[in-house]
């Protein structure tokens, strides 16, 4: 500038011009306004994709799953401290909600997707059992799925296997679950304890499909690029997967841990729905130093949309780092 503006009279000019523009700008605009708009009132579809190697991985949603008071809801702590930790990370403290991330990774030679939402149960509420539309926006057809992962057998990771009518929704595809949560779960003399909400929608999505269910082990590759890792406590027969293609991985989490910020920064915490929390903040504590460590990235069933990111040792805890979205892909 000091070389374009170089005499007292070139400077005057310059800068009585710009006052010039900057009174023009306020003046009213000649003529009708036609910027104006109806708003949208709609979002994008909700499925978002990613390349794992030589696999894509298409990311769909079962839709928002709200649990209600976070200080009910997470233990350990205060509610009193359990509220300002989502303050200080800009969360409501009135109401936790939870996504459900479910990937379908296309190897080339078959479709696998990891559980399956909520299906017909509303006890989330109405925001829940998406998945089919999240496919069909995806162009993904369930006919078209040729295995199944289920983490555990809570209702909002095996409640999309079948109809309120018991219809497999999906029937090309093998099923993949621990035999203890197959045999906890399904377990009828149980109907008559607090679990009986959880027995009947395990039993009305596992049973019709019994014959196609195959059980894994801890450290069994019982896929090509899928290996069960176990991560108990959460429920007794809970496991992570380890997910492969191309030299590129990721590990998905099930619910070794629903909150990003809770779970993570004081991962000692326990959570309401664990069925020995001691044991699933251990298996939290060993598995996400261990993913840490490695820098291997993750897929949260539970955290923000899409769910995918990095973890790193953090204080006392961890701390997530949400990945770049890769909106255009060549």
């Amino acid at each position: 500038m000091s070389k374009l503006i170089t005499s007292p009279t070139s400077r005057r000019g310059f800068f009585s011009g710009a006052a010039a523009l900057a009174v023009g700008a306020s003046l009213p605009a000649a003529g009708p306004v036609l910027a104006k708009a109806p708003l949208a009132g709609s979002q994008a579809p909700y499925f978002y994709r990613f390349a794992l190697g030589q696999a894509e991985v298409s990311v769909v949603s079962d839709g928002p799953l709200p649990l209600g008071d976070p200080g009910s809801n997470f233990a350990g702590v205060s509610k009193e401290e359990v509220y300002k930790m989502l303050e200080t990370n800009f969360l409501p403290k009135d109401n936790v909600v939870l996504e459900q991330n479910i990937p379908i990774v296309n190897f080339g030679d078959r479709l696998v997707m990891f559980d399956t939402g909520m299906g017909f149960s509303k006890a989330f509420g109405p925001t829940t059992g998406r998945l089919l539309k999240s496919m069909q926006e995806a162009g993904i057809n369930p006919g078209d799925i040729d295995a199944i992962v289920c983490s555990h057998a809570h209702i909002d990771h095996i409640g999309g296997i079948c109809s309120a009518e018991g219809k497999a929704h999906f029937p090309n595809a093998q099923i993949y679950l621990s035999q203890t949560d197959f045999d906890f779960w399904t377990d009828e003399s149980k109907l008559g304890s607090p679990l009986k909400a959880f027995i009947e929608h395990a039993r009305a999505n596992l049973l019709p499909v019994r014959d196609r269910i195959v059980f894994f082990k801890d450290g069994q590759e019982f896929l090509p690029g899928v290996q069960a890792i176990a991560a108990p406590g959460h429920t007794f027969g809970h496991h992570i997967f380890l997910v492969s293609s191309g030299g590129k991985s990721f590990a998905f989490l099930g619910d070794l841990t629903h909150h990003a910020v809770l779970l993570l920064e004081k991962p000692l915490m326990e959570f309401a729905y664990d069925s020995d929390p001691k044991q699933a903040a251990q298996s939290r504590v060993k598995l996400l130093g261990m993913l840490a460590e490695s820098k291997t990235p993750v897929m949260s069933y539970h955290f923000a949309w899409p769910g995918f990111g990095n973890l790193a040792r953090a204080g006392e805890g961890f701390r997530y780092y949400p990945a770049p979205m890769q909106m255009l892909r060549g």
